[in-house]
Protein backbone atom coordinates (compact mmCIF):
# COMPACT_ATOMS: atom_id res chain seq x y z
CA UNK A 1 0.00 0.00 0.00
CA UNK A 2 2.84 1.98 0.71
CA UNK A 3 3.47 2.98 -3.61
CA UNK A 4 -0.18 3.58 -3.90
CA UNK A 5 -0.39 6.09 -1.76
CA UNK A 6 2.93 7.60 -2.74
CA UNK A 7 1.50 7.66 -6.27
CA UNK A 8 -2.25 9.17 -5.23
CA UNK A 9 -0.61 11.63 -2.67
CA UNK A 10 1.53 12.96 -5.52
CA UNK A 11 -1.52 13.23 -7.78
CA UNK A 12 0.07 12.83 -11.08
CA UNK A 13 -1.27 15.25 -13.69
CA UNK A 14 1.07 15.95 -16.74
CA UNK A 15 4.05 17.95 -16.53
CA UNK A 16 2.49 20.58 -19.48
CA UNK A 17 -1.31 21.31 -18.99
CA UNK A 18 -3.87 19.14 -19.91
CA UNK A 19 -5.34 20.09 -23.16
CA UNK A 20 -9.42 20.31 -22.79
CA UNK A 21 -9.48 16.96 -25.26
CA UNK A 22 -6.95 15.10 -22.30
CA UNK A 23 -9.60 16.13 -19.61
CA UNK A 24 -12.54 15.65 -21.34
CA UNK A 25 -11.43 12.17 -22.81
CA UNK A 26 -9.81 11.02 -19.18
CA UNK A 27 -13.35 11.28 -17.61
CA UNK A 28 -12.26 14.48 -15.73
CA UNK A 29 -14.79 17.24 -16.80
CA UNK A 30 -17.71 17.68 -15.39
CA UNK A 31 -19.19 20.50 -18.17
CA UNK A 32 -19.35 23.18 -15.28
CA UNK A 33 -18.63 25.77 -18.44
CA UNK A 34 -15.50 27.70 -16.40
CA UNK A 35 -13.06 26.58 -18.88
CA UNK A 36 -14.96 28.48 -21.76
CA UNK A 37 -15.24 31.68 -19.45
CA UNK A 38 -11.32 31.99 -19.35
CA UNK A 39 -11.03 31.17 -23.00
CA UNK A 40 -10.42 34.20 -25.18
CA UNK A 41 -14.47 34.63 -26.90
CA UNK A 42 -14.55 32.15 -29.54
CA UNK A 43 -12.02 30.09 -28.65
CA UNK A 44 -14.38 27.49 -26.36
CA UNK A 45 -17.53 26.55 -27.27
CA UNK A 46 -19.89 24.08 -24.98
CA UNK A 47 -21.30 21.13 -27.08
CA UNK A 48 -24.18 18.59 -25.62
CA UNK A 49 -21.79 15.32 -26.65
CA UNK A 50 -24.03 12.04 -28.31
CA UNK A 51 -23.76 10.69 -24.72
CA UNK A 52 -25.69 13.77 -23.41
CA UNK A 53 -23.07 15.67 -21.52
CA UNK A 54 -22.34 19.50 -21.66
CA UNK A 55 -18.49 19.36 -23.23
CA UNK A 56 -15.83 22.26 -24.06
CA UNK A 57 -14.27 22.24 -27.73
CA UNK A 58 -11.27 23.88 -28.54
CA UNK A 59 -11.74 26.26 -31.47
CA UNK A 60 -8.40 26.05 -32.19
CA UNK A 61 -5.66 25.61 -29.97
CA UNK A 62 -5.58 27.25 -26.55
CA UNK A 63 -1.77 28.69 -25.59
CA UNK A 64 -0.51 27.36 -22.71
CA UNK A 65 -0.86 30.04 -20.56
CA UNK A 66 -4.78 29.73 -20.65
CA UNK A 67 -4.55 25.97 -20.55
CA UNK A 68 -2.15 26.29 -17.49
CA UNK A 69 -5.14 28.74 -16.09
CA UNK A 70 -7.93 26.32 -17.12
CA UNK A 71 -6.13 23.23 -15.40
CA UNK A 72 -5.24 25.41 -12.09
CA UNK A 73 -9.29 26.06 -11.76
CA UNK A 74 -11.08 23.20 -13.47
CA UNK A 75 -12.88 20.82 -11.03
CA UNK A 76 -11.60 17.66 -12.94
CA UNK A 77 -8.07 18.65 -12.41
CA UNK A 78 -7.64 20.56 -9.09
CA UNK A 79 -10.16 19.42 -6.53
CA UNK A 80 -9.16 21.59 -2.77
CA UNK A 81 -11.04 21.11 0.38
CA UNK A 82 -11.73 23.91 2.79
CA UNK A 83 -8.49 25.94 3.98
CA UNK A 84 -6.95 24.10 6.86
CA UNK A 85 -7.94 27.07 9.25
CA UNK A 86 -11.73 26.71 8.69
CA UNK A 87 -11.14 22.68 10.12
CA UNK A 88 -9.34 24.25 12.84
CA UNK A 89 -11.96 26.80 13.86
CA UNK A 90 -14.96 24.95 13.03
CA UNK A 91 -16.71 24.16 16.03
CA UNK A 92 -16.68 20.39 14.67
CA UNK A 93 -14.27 18.68 12.27
CA UNK A 94 -15.52 15.12 10.80
CA UNK A 95 -12.85 12.77 9.02
CA UNK A 96 -16.06 12.16 6.28
CA UNK A 97 -17.86 15.60 7.09
CA UNK A 98 -15.38 18.04 6.72
CA UNK A 99 -16.27 21.05 9.17
CA UNK A 100 -19.44 21.84 10.59
CA UNK A 101 -20.82 24.58 12.97
CA UNK A 102 -23.97 23.55 13.15
CA UNK A 103 -26.03 20.74 12.04
CA UNK A 104 -29.58 20.07 11.87
CA UNK A 105 -32.94 19.28 10.15
CA UNK A 106 -35.09 21.92 8.80
CA UNK A 107 -37.28 23.59 6.02
CA UNK A 108 -37.93 26.34 4.21
CA UNK A 109 -40.80 29.09 6.30
CA UNK A 110 -42.77 29.85 3.95
CA UNK A 111 -45.30 26.07 3.35
CA UNK A 112 -45.28 27.11 -0.75
CA UNK A 113 -41.32 27.34 -1.27
CA UNK A 114 -41.47 24.26 0.89
CA UNK A 115 -44.29 22.84 -1.24
CA UNK A 116 -42.89 23.65 -4.63
CA UNK A 117 -38.83 22.88 -3.95
CA UNK A 118 -37.29 19.77 -3.31
CA UNK A 119 -36.87 18.14 -0.20
CA UNK A 120 -37.98 21.43 2.63
CA UNK A 121 -36.95 23.84 0.08
CA UNK A 122 -33.85 25.34 2.02
CA UNK A 123 -31.70 26.70 -0.91
CA UNK A 124 -34.56 28.18 -2.23
CA UNK A 125 -35.31 30.12 0.79
CA UNK A 126 -32.44 31.24 1.52
CA UNK A 127 -31.86 33.04 -1.95
CA UNK A 128 -35.03 34.28 -1.99
CA UNK A 129 -33.63 35.96 1.84
CA UNK A 130 -30.28 36.94 0.12
CA UNK A 131 -32.32 39.16 -2.10
CA UNK A 132 -34.95 40.12 -0.38
CA UNK A 133 -32.27 41.60 2.36
CA UNK A 134 -30.35 42.94 -0.01
CA UNK A 135 -27.50 41.21 0.73
CA UNK A 136 -26.69 40.26 -2.64
CA UNK A 137 -27.57 42.02 -5.81
CA UNK A 138 -28.40 38.77 -7.57
CA UNK A 139 -28.30 34.69 -7.30
CA UNK A 140 -26.83 32.65 -9.77
CA UNK A 141 -27.98 29.26 -9.89
CA UNK A 142 -29.81 26.60 -12.52
CA UNK A 143 -33.42 26.56 -13.58
CA UNK A 144 -34.97 24.77 -16.46
CA UNK A 145 -34.57 25.83 -19.95
CA UNK A 146 -37.84 27.86 -21.26
CA UNK A 147 -37.00 27.12 -24.74
CA UNK A 148 -35.73 23.17 -24.01
CA UNK A 149 -37.66 22.59 -20.31
CA UNK A 150 -36.13 18.83 -19.87
CA UNK A 151 -32.27 20.65 -19.85
CA UNK A 152 -31.34 23.16 -17.33
CA UNK A 153 -29.33 26.63 -17.93
CA UNK A 154 -27.62 28.86 -16.05
CA UNK A 155 -29.63 31.66 -14.48
CA UNK A 156 -29.67 35.03 -12.67
CA UNK A 157 -31.78 35.85 -10.32
CA UNK A 158 -32.63 39.57 -8.98
CA UNK A 159 -35.47 39.24 -6.84
CA UNK A 160 -37.20 36.53 -4.93
CA UNK A 161 -40.15 35.66 -7.78
CA UNK A 162 -36.92 34.88 -10.26
CA UNK A 163 -35.45 32.22 -7.22
CA UNK A 164 -38.92 30.96 -6.54
CA UNK A 165 -39.20 30.10 -10.64
CA UNK A 166 -36.26 28.09 -10.39
CA UNK A 167 -36.99 26.21 -7.57
CA UNK A 168 -36.41 22.22 -7.47
CA UNK A 169 -33.73 20.01 -8.30
CA UNK A 170 -32.45 19.64 -11.69
CA UNK A 171 -30.50 16.81 -12.53
CA UNK A 172 -28.59 16.35 -15.89
CA UNK A 173 -26.10 18.50 -17.37
CA UNK A 174 -25.50 22.07 -16.32
CA UNK A 175 -22.69 24.67 -17.42
CA UNK A 176 -23.73 26.60 -14.31
CA UNK A 177 -20.23 28.53 -14.71
CA UNK A 178 -19.81 29.10 -18.54
CA UNK A 179 -19.70 32.98 -18.20
CA UNK A 180 -18.77 33.59 -14.74
CA UNK A 181 -16.13 36.17 -16.27
CA UNK A 182 -18.74 38.34 -17.60
CA UNK A 183 -20.96 37.77 -14.21
CA UNK A 184 -17.54 39.20 -12.24
CA UNK A 185 -17.13 42.35 -14.23
CA UNK A 186 -20.49 43.49 -13.50
CA UNK A 187 -18.86 44.25 -9.91
CA UNK A 188 -21.59 43.54 -7.71
CA UNK A 189 -22.39 41.28 -4.90
CA UNK A 190 -24.28 37.83 -5.60
CA UNK A 191 -24.59 34.53 -4.11
CA UNK A 192 -23.88 30.95 -5.84
CA UNK A 193 -26.37 27.95 -5.60
CA UNK A 194 -24.96 25.34 -7.15
CA UNK A 195 -23.55 21.52 -7.42
CA UNK A 196 -20.17 21.15 -4.71
CA UNK A 197 -18.27 20.70 -7.98
CA UNK A 198 -19.27 24.21 -9.28
CA UNK A 199 -18.18 25.74 -6.27
CA UNK A 200 -14.80 23.60 -5.98
CA UNK A 201 -14.24 25.42 -9.26
CA UNK A 202 -15.03 29.15 -8.17
CA UNK A 203 -12.95 28.57 -5.07
CA UNK A 204 -10.06 27.73 -7.33
CA UNK A 205 -10.65 30.75 -9.27
CA UNK A 206 -10.32 32.79 -6.31
CA UNK A 207 -6.67 31.75 -5.88
CA UNK A 208 -6.02 33.98 -9.45
CA UNK A 209 -8.97 35.88 -9.71
CA UNK A 210 -9.62 38.51 -6.34
CA UNK A 211 -12.98 39.41 -7.84
CA UNK A 212 -14.42 35.99 -6.67
CA UNK A 213 -13.86 37.03 -2.83
CA UNK A 214 -14.99 40.26 -3.33
CA UNK A 215 -17.93 39.52 -5.21
CA UNK A 216 -19.56 36.58 -4.41
CA UNK A 217 -20.72 36.79 -1.05
CA UNK A 218 -22.29 33.05 -0.19
CA UNK A 219 -21.50 29.88 -2.05
CA UNK A 220 -24.26 27.69 -1.09
CA UNK A 221 -24.39 23.80 -2.43
CA UNK A 222 -26.62 20.90 -2.57
CA UNK A 223 -25.30 17.54 -1.48
CA UNK A 224 -25.07 15.90 -4.97
CA UNK A 225 -25.62 11.87 -5.74
CA UNK A 226 -24.29 12.66 -8.95
CA UNK A 227 -24.80 14.76 -12.57
CA UNK A 228 -26.83 12.55 -14.68
CA UNK A 229 -26.74 12.46 -18.69
CA UNK A 230 -29.26 14.10 -20.43
CA UNK A 231 -29.72 10.16 -21.90
CA UNK A 232 -31.10 9.50 -18.66
CA UNK A 233 -34.03 12.05 -18.91
CA UNK A 234 -34.29 10.99 -22.76
CA UNK A 235 -35.45 7.14 -21.23
CA UNK A 236 -38.42 8.46 -19.74
CA UNK A 237 -39.73 10.11 -22.32
CA UNK A 238 -39.02 6.93 -23.88
CA UNK A 239 -41.18 4.97 -22.12
CA UNK A 240 -44.48 7.45 -23.57
CA UNK A 241 -43.27 7.51 -27.09
CA UNK A 242 -42.71 11.66 -26.47
CA UNK A 243 -40.29 13.50 -27.87
CA UNK A 244 -37.81 16.66 -26.94
CA UNK A 245 -39.58 19.12 -28.81
CA UNK A 246 -42.68 18.65 -28.01
CA UNK A 247 -42.44 19.32 -24.20
CA UNK A 248 -43.74 22.41 -22.19
CA UNK A 249 -42.80 21.01 -18.89
CA UNK A 250 -39.91 18.55 -17.41
CA UNK A 251 -40.15 18.78 -13.78
CA UNK A 252 -37.82 16.05 -12.46
CA UNK A 253 -39.08 16.69 -8.58
CA UNK A 254 -40.42 19.11 -6.20
CA UNK A 255 -44.27 19.92 -5.31
CA UNK A 256 -43.70 17.49 -2.70
CA UNK A 257 -40.92 15.70 -1.27
CA UNK A 258 -39.99 14.51 -3.64
CA UNK A 259 -42.32 14.76 -5.67
CA UNK A 260 -43.27 13.38 -9.11
CA UNK A 261 -41.50 13.62 -12.04
CA UNK A 262 -43.92 15.48 -14.35
CA UNK A 263 -43.72 16.22 -18.10
CA UNK A 264 -46.48 18.31 -20.16
CA UNK A 265 -46.77 18.32 -24.11
CA UNK A 266 -47.59 20.91 -25.74
CA UNK A 267 -50.89 19.40 -26.88
CA UNK A 268 -52.24 19.32 -23.70
CA UNK A 269 -51.00 16.07 -22.41
CA UNK A 270 -49.30 15.08 -19.08
CA UNK A 271 -48.00 12.11 -17.89
CA UNK A 272 -46.15 11.68 -14.12
CA UNK A 273 -44.08 8.62 -12.74
CA UNK A 274 -42.58 8.60 -9.09
CA UNK A 275 -38.72 9.20 -8.01
CA UNK A 276 -38.07 5.60 -7.25
CA UNK A 277 -39.54 4.91 -10.71
CA UNK A 278 -37.03 7.53 -12.00
CA UNK A 279 -34.47 6.14 -10.04
CA UNK A 280 -35.20 2.61 -9.80
CA UNK A 281 -32.01 1.11 -11.77
CA UNK A 282 -29.10 2.04 -9.81
CA UNK A 283 -27.26 0.89 -13.27
CA UNK A 284 -28.81 2.75 -15.05
CA UNK A 285 -28.72 6.24 -13.63
CA UNK A 286 -25.82 7.29 -16.29
CA UNK A 287 -23.83 8.83 -14.26
CA UNK A 288 -21.24 11.38 -15.31
CA UNK A 289 -18.07 9.79 -14.91
CA UNK A 290 -16.26 12.73 -12.82
CA UNK A 291 -19.10 11.70 -10.30
CA UNK A 292 -17.33 8.51 -9.82
CA UNK A 293 -14.23 9.68 -8.24
CA UNK A 294 -15.99 12.65 -6.69
CA UNK A 295 -13.92 13.70 -3.42
CA UNK A 296 -16.37 16.39 -2.42
CA UNK A 297 -20.02 15.98 -3.29
CA UNK A 298 -20.73 16.83 0.07
CA UNK A 299 -20.03 20.36 -0.44
CA UNK A 300 -16.96 20.81 2.28
CA UNK A 301 -16.02 24.38 0.28
CA UNK A 302 -19.54 25.52 0.55
CA UNK A 303 -20.75 28.03 3.39
CA UNK A 304 -23.94 26.14 3.77
CA UNK A 305 -24.96 22.80 2.58
CA UNK A 306 -28.57 21.15 2.39
CA UNK A 307 -29.10 17.65 1.29
CA UNK A 308 -32.13 15.51 1.42
CA UNK A 309 -33.06 13.90 4.80
CA UNK A 310 -34.41 10.42 3.60
CA UNK A 311 -32.84 7.37 5.50
CA UNK A 312 -30.25 5.26 3.11
CA UNK A 313 -30.28 8.61 0.57
CA UNK A 314 -33.86 7.22 -0.69
CA UNK A 315 -37.60 8.15 -0.26
CA UNK A 316 -39.67 4.94 0.89
CA UNK A 317 -42.98 7.29 0.29
CA UNK A 318 -44.01 10.74 -0.19
CA UNK A 319 -42.21 12.53 2.91
CA UNK A 320 -42.31 15.67 5.27
CA UNK A 321 -40.67 18.79 3.47
CA UNK A 322 -37.17 18.36 5.18
CA UNK A 323 -33.62 19.18 4.82
CA UNK A 324 -30.41 18.22 6.77
CA UNK A 325 -28.78 21.54 6.69
CA UNK A 326 -24.85 21.37 7.25
CA UNK A 327 -23.82 25.29 8.19
CA UNK A 328 -20.08 25.06 7.47
CA UNK A 329 -18.21 28.54 8.14
CA UNK A 330 -19.03 31.46 9.96
CA UNK A 331 -20.42 33.60 7.12
CA UNK A 332 -22.77 30.99 6.68
CA UNK A 333 -23.30 30.66 10.57
CA UNK A 334 -24.42 34.19 10.49
CA UNK A 335 -26.89 34.02 7.27
CA UNK A 336 -28.32 30.97 8.94
CA UNK A 337 -29.23 32.41 11.95
CA UNK A 338 -30.42 36.05 10.11
CA UNK A 339 -32.88 33.72 7.74
CA UNK A 340 -34.16 31.48 11.19
CA UNK A 341 -34.96 34.58 13.08
CA UNK A 342 -36.67 36.24 10.01
CA UNK A 343 -38.67 33.08 9.43
CA UNK A 344 -37.68 32.27 6.37
CA UNK A 345 -36.15 29.13 8.05
CA UNK A 346 -37.73 27.07 10.45
CA UNK A 347 -35.68 24.29 12.67
CA UNK A 348 -37.34 20.76 12.77
CA UNK A 349 -34.26 20.13 15.56
CA UNK A 350 -30.92 19.37 16.07
CA UNK A 351 -28.93 16.78 13.94
CA UNK A 352 -25.71 15.12 14.56
CA UNK A 353 -22.95 13.20 12.75
CA UNK A 354 -24.31 9.88 13.09
CA UNK A 355 -27.66 11.06 11.47
CA UNK A 356 -26.60 12.24 8.42
CA UNK A 357 -24.60 9.10 7.99
CA UNK A 358 -27.63 7.20 7.77
CA UNK A 359 -29.73 9.96 5.67
CA UNK A 360 -26.65 10.15 3.32
CA UNK A 361 -24.82 6.52 3.73
CA UNK A 362 -24.23 6.96 -0.30
CA UNK A 363 -22.23 9.85 0.34
CA UNK A 364 -19.86 8.31 3.08
CA UNK A 365 -19.27 4.93 1.24
CA UNK A 366 -18.02 7.25 -1.55
CA UNK A 367 -15.95 9.34 0.12
CA UNK A 368 -14.31 6.29 1.86
CA UNK A 369 -13.80 4.56 -1.63
CA UNK A 370 -12.26 7.48 -3.60
CA UNK A 371 -8.83 7.33 -2.15
CA UNK A 372 -8.64 3.92 -3.57
CA UNK A 373 -10.06 4.99 -7.04
CA UNK A 374 -7.45 7.55 -7.46
CA UNK A 375 -4.92 5.24 -6.77
CA UNK A 376 -6.00 2.38 -9.03
CA UNK A 377 -6.31 4.86 -12.12
CA UNK A 378 -3.05 6.52 -11.00
CA UNK A 379 -1.68 2.77 -11.51
CA UNK A 380 -3.30 2.65 -14.79
CA UNK A 381 -1.47 5.27 -15.66
CA UNK A 382 -4.09 7.81 -15.96
CA UNK A 383 -4.20 11.40 -14.86
CA UNK A 384 -6.06 12.05 -11.82
CA UNK A 385 -6.79 15.30 -9.99
CA UNK A 386 -4.72 16.98 -7.32
CA UNK A 387 -6.80 16.68 -4.32
CA UNK A 388 -5.89 18.32 -0.92
CA UNK A 389 -7.04 19.16 2.65
CA UNK A 390 -9.90 16.56 1.94
CA UNK A 391 -8.40 13.84 4.28
CA UNK A 392 -9.05 11.09 1.78
CA UNK A 393 -6.57 8.79 2.74
CA UNK A 394 -7.88 9.12 6.29
CA UNK A 395 -11.54 8.14 4.98
CA UNK A 396 -10.01 5.60 3.33
CA UNK A 397 -8.71 4.09 6.72
CA UNK A 398 -12.04 3.26 8.07
CA UNK A 399 -11.98 0.79 5.12
CA UNK A 400 -10.52 -2.84 5.45
CA UNK A 401 -7.91 -2.66 3.25
CA UNK A 402 -9.67 -5.39 1.75
CA UNK A 403 -11.88 -3.09 0.47
CA UNK A 404 -9.52 -0.76 -0.49
CA UNK A 405 -7.72 -2.95 -2.43
CA UNK A 406 -10.53 -4.21 -4.09
CA UNK A 407 -11.77 -0.41 -4.79
CA UNK A 408 -8.28 0.08 -5.89
CA UNK A 409 -8.04 -2.98 -8.48
CA UNK A 410 -11.21 -2.43 -9.85
CA UNK A 411 -10.56 1.46 -10.59
CA UNK A 412 -7.34 0.06 -12.45
CA UNK A 413 -9.00 -2.62 -14.37
CA UNK A 414 -12.03 -0.32 -15.40
CA UNK A 415 -9.04 2.55 -16.51
CA UNK A 416 -7.49 0.31 -18.65
CA UNK A 417 -10.47 -0.65 -20.11
CA UNK A 418 -10.76 2.94 -21.01
CA UNK A 419 -13.91 2.53 -18.66
CA UNK A 420 -13.54 5.60 -16.79
CA UNK A 421 -13.15 7.99 -20.41
CA UNK A 422 -15.13 8.97 -22.33
CA UNK A 423 -15.03 9.72 -26.24
CA UNK A 424 -13.96 12.72 -28.03
CA UNK A 425 -16.49 15.49 -27.31
CA UNK A 426 -18.67 16.29 -30.40
CA UNK A 427 -22.14 17.91 -30.86
CA UNK A 428 -25.11 15.22 -31.47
Amino acid sequence: MGLIETRCSQAPLAADPLALSEIVENGLCIGCGLCRSIASAGDVEMVMTPEGRERPVALRALDKPILARINAVCPGTRIAGPPPAQITEAALADTVWGPVERLLLGSAGDPTVRFIGSGGGTLTALGQFLLSSGCVKFVLHVAASRSMPMRSERKLSFDAASVFDGAGSRYGPAATLVDFNDILDRGEPFALIAKPCDITAVRNLARLDPRVDEHMRYALAFVCGGASDLTKSEQVLQRFGLSEDELTLFRYRGHGNPGLNRIETRDGRAFEISYRQLWEDEDKWMIQPRCKICPDAIGQVADIAVSDAWLNGGPAVEDEPLNSIIVRTKRGLELFDAAVEAGVLQIKRESDIAEIGELQSHQVRKRRAVWARLTGMAIAGKPVPSVTDLALRDCALQNSPADNLAEGRGARDRARRGRLGEPPAVPR
